[in-house]
């Protein structure tokens, strides 16, 4: 038993032209194309779930900065690079 599953999609005509231009650029077909795109998507959108709930844990125990000491971290920053 494979351990893939075949799926369909639409897309806009545009976009499997240019993904057809990649394909033949780099000898490699849509399939093969298409599967690193999904991989490398959801490999980015685990890293950012990761990252929200790191933040979101940060705030839950009282470690982040609130927005008026925020503003005066900022304009100390504007500061120092218009003297810089």
């Amino acid at each position: 038993m494979s351990d893939q599953k075949t799926i369909s999609f639409r897309m806009d005509v545009s976009k499997v032209e240019m993904l057809d231009a990649i394909a033949a650029e780099t000898k490699r077909d849509r399939t093969f194309l298409l599967n690193e795109a999904v991989e490398t998507w959801l490999d980015l959108n685990e890293y950012q779930n990761r990252l929200v709930a790191a933040g979101m844990k940060d705030a839950q125990e009282g470690r982040y900065v609130d927005n008026a000491e925020m503003r005066k971290r900022l304009a100390r920053l504007r500061k120092r690079s218009r003297t810089a």
